[in-house]
């Protein structure tokens, strides 16, 4: 991709942030399913580290390399015309030196923005430091004007996630890192947890930025979402596990009826499958 298709992009991505209609994110976690989700008409995709660690073998939580995440978020990018954001949890690095360094290679895949987590990848159920992250979040920015790409901070929230405190405490919270984070450079924040509706909409109108809300059951419907002014809609690794349990549904009923009525329901076509990848 050229320096100036990527820009482009990048600021359409970042655009798309700020006004109507939702951005709906499916996230994809190899170049097949990256290509499903863009054939079937979504303006942009995310990546799931959850998915893609699966994919390869590994637990989530940053328990693949770096250079595999990388990689894998290459093929994704390679594979899709529209704009990738991917997840690269906390950013695999120990300082903010060598975060800055993974975003430098994964902007280089030609991907236009990412998520950031605030919790720790070091094995304590802990969010990291507010000043660290708001550090981490201003280099960040700082790297997006160096490279001259608009790229995308999706800023994470984690306490929910992490159930810390009381729940009035992580509301309370979860504002005070938001508006950081947005303060610093952030383009949009993401309170990552099943939260109930009311929850959301008070997050909303006390955030002030672009919102980022995780989909799919139990939570509201992408309409609902939309009508409390959430700007966007991540479904995380809830597409891959549902493909999954589909693919053990076929397995099950493969092995105990020898039937293939699973295996045919909602299957690709031998056509459909060939052209994938045609453009």
């Amino acid at each position: 991709m050229s320096s100036s298709a990527q820009k482009e992009k990048a600021a359409q991505f970042r655009q798309w942030h700020q006004q109507p209609p939702l951005l709906t994110l499916p996230n994809a976690w190899d170049a097949a399913s990256a290509r499903i989700f863009e054939l079937a008409g979504f303006r942009a995709i995310a990546t799931t580290s959850s998915g893609v660690a699966a994919a390869l073998g590994y637990h989530d939580g940053q328990q693949m390399s770096r250079e595999m995440m990388i990689e894998a978020v290459a093929r994704i990018a390679r594979t899709v015309e529209c704009p990738v954001t991917a997840d690269i949890e906390a950013g695999y690095g120990n300082s903010i030196a060598e975060v800055v360094q993974t975003i430098k290679a994964i902007i280089a895949t030609g991907v236009v923005g990412f998520n950031i987590e605030d919790s720790s990848k070091q094995g304590q159920k802990a969010l990291v430091d507010l000043a660290y992250q708001v550090e981490l979040i201003v280099a960040l920015r700082e790297l997006a004007a160096a490279l001259d790409v608009p790229f995308v901070i999706n800023a994470r929230v984690d306490i929910f996630l992490l159930a810390i405190g009381e729940p009035e405490h992580q509301f309370e919270e979860a504002v005070r890192r938001a508006n950081a984070y947005l303060q610093a450079g952030a383009d949009c924040v993401y309170p990552i947890g099943m939260l109930a509706s009311d929850v959301i909409a008070k997050l909303v109108r006390a955030i002030d930025g672009p919102v980022n809300i995780l989909g799919g059951p139990p939570m509201p419907t992408l309409p609902e979402l939309e009508q409390m002014g959430v700007a966007r809609v991540s479904l995380a690794g809830g597409l891959a596990r549902s493909v999954l349990g589909h693919l053990r549904s076929v397995a099950h009923e493969l092995l105990e009826h020898g039937t293939y009525t699973t295996m045919s329901a909602e299957s690709l076509s031998s056509a459909e499958f060939r052209s994938l990848f045609d453009r």
